[in-house]
């Protein structure tokens, strides 16, 4: 809560930890017995000892008795218009400082100063095979304006990485995540290690965390248990976090990397599974090995996967029928080509039906997402029916020759079947005797000059008996495009004068 400068007044002494007291303070035992300069110097200076043990500095704030800043301290944050004004004084000098390269200096003696003794200490991590997996959450590239996120898994022992993008952080996009990294490592280890989100743990209550119940469920489910870090303590999973760093530098498009962006979330996908595989087949660093062989070791380790994920957190299981689609709510939705009669399931994620099923790898992904729908509004998307570019127009059938007489006629060309049809449904009569006068003709001038005819009587709705024959005798008397005279300097098409010698004889 910001306060007027003229209603606060600052302890002088109480830094690292600063308090702010009233400008009228209750009696102190100084006020009632009063200290000369000596012994107030002593007291002063004792209290500076019992904080800081040792020579230090100290941050003070500086203020008139009617409250009004200094004008003439100098200070990088005057321009800030802040009601506080801070300046670095050295502990008994009271000689403050007057410019910004010596108050940084200062400020930086004062921070190393106090964590000289405070400094954290590390001891070496030795990793486990089967015991460790570490996850993290990092932000993705945008795809067509649409925000994604990269989950970021790395098992420590083999340094095993994977990395899969999603289009949300949700419970349900989570526990599909780590089922698909479960099962691509081939088994779960022992404990599977992340930050505090609240998809992992609701609330702290007395520094005592609160798991997710259907998180406890997750982790009952595949075998293994979920923990998390110390709050605000990012170096207790080092391993997904760098997994993050590298993943965004190489996958997320900059104007450093030169990246192209991404068209569809396919090709994010596509170039994360090729980003897992060079990284998982390239000797590591700290082990001296190749993380792929390493995980064929430590997966001996792991406990067996079950069969099916955790339905709880992905939603409602559904059937894909075999149009396609699914039932959710009275509402049908459809799905892309591959899934039918395959299960799947489906939540709700805010406005939107989002189906998760079982890829063709064996990863849980989701396939698809729909926006929410009500009965007697199906949400039917175009490109999940390649098959049925029109919709469920008229199907026009196939050409199917079987006789002898239909395979000759069909095998002069396009031209032929498109002509037979167009004919059929045009009416046309005496179409067995007109294909063999065609087959004849064929045989005589070629199959390449009849089928051009026929498709040509196609497309101008040409089926009578003479028909045939008239266009190939235009086509006869057409010259070739290469045999045109064209008109130029040697050539005209005005008359001559020949006609006017004549005149007056």
């Amino acid at each position: 809560m910001r306060r007027r400068a003229s209603a606060i007044r600052a302890a002088t002494w109480c830094f690292p930890s600063r308090r702010i007291f009233p400008k009228v303070l209750a009696p102190v035992p100084a006020d009632v017995f009063p200290l000369d300069e000596e012994e107030a110097a002593i007291q002063r200076q004792m209290l500076i000892d019992s904080a800081y043990e040792g020579p230090s500095y100290r941050i003070v704030e500086l203020f008139e008795p009617d409250g009004l800043r200094r004008s003439s301290t100098k200070s990088p944050m005057r321009s800030a218009r802040a009601p506080i004004h801070w300046v670095v004084e050295v502990v008994g000098s009271g000689r403050p400082a007057r410019s910004e390269r010596s108050t940084r200096r200062a400020v930086n003696t004062a921070k190393a100063a106090w964590k000289a003794g405070k400094r954290r200490t590390y001891r070496p991590w030795i990793p486990e095979p089967g015991r460790w997996l570490q996850f993290d959450w990092g932000e993705g590239p945008r795809i067509a304006g649409r925000r994604t996120w990269l989950f970021c898994a790395w098992l420590s022992w083999s340094r095993f990485r994977v990395v899969i993008p999603v289009w949300d952080c949700t419970l349900g996009t989570l526990v599909a995540c780590l089922d698909t990294t479960l099962r691509r490592i081939g088994g779960a280890p022992m404990y599977v290690l992340s930050d505090n989100a609240k998809t992992v743990t609701v609330e702290h209550i007395a520094g005592i965390l609160v798991r997710h119940p259907q998180m406890v469920a997750a982790g009952r489910h595949y075998g293994c248990q979920v923990v998390s870090c110390v709050p605000y303590d990012p170096e207790s999973k080092g391993g997904a976090e760098a997994t993050v760093r590298i993943a965004k530098a190489a996958l997320v498009p900059t104007d450093a990397n030169l990246l192209a962006a991404y068209d569809t979330f396919a090709e994010l996908a596509d170039a994360c599974l090729t980003w897992c595989d060079a990284v998982n087949s390239r000797r590591h660093r700290a082990t001296g090995q190749i993380p792929a062989s390493r995980l064929d070791v430590e997966r001996t380790t792991l406990h067996v996967l079950p069969t099916e994920p955790l339905a709880l957190a992905l939603g409602e299981e559904r059937l894909v029928g075999s149009d396609r689609t699914i039932s959710f709510n009275s509402v049908r939705y459809s799905t892309p080509p591959g899934y039918t009669g395959a299960k799947v399931w489906c939540r709700v994620v805010g406005e939107e039906l989002s189906i998760t099923a079982r890829t063709h790898s064996g990863d849980l992904s989701e396939i698809w997402r729909h926006q929410l729908s009500t009965p007697g509004l199906p949400q039917i998307i175009d490109a999940h029916y390649p098959d049925h570019p029109d919709g469920r127009s008229i199907h026009q059938p196939r050409l199917q020759p079987r006789s002898e007489a239909e395979i000759a006629f069909v095998g002069i060309g396009s031209g032929a079947g498109r002509w037979l049809k167009e004919a059929g449904p045009a009416g046309a009569t005496r179409i067995r005797a007109k294909m063999a006068r065609a087959v004849e003709l064929a045989t005589v001038l070629g199959n390449d000059k009849v089928d051009q005819a026929l498709g040509l009587a196609a497309t101008a709705g040409r089926f009578a008996d003479e028909d045939l024959l008239s266009i190939l005798g235009h086509i006869a008397d057409s010259k070739p495009v290469g045999e045109v005279v064209r008109a130029d300097e040697a050539h005209s098409v005005q008359n001559g004068t020949i006609g006017w010698q004549a005149l007056g004889q």
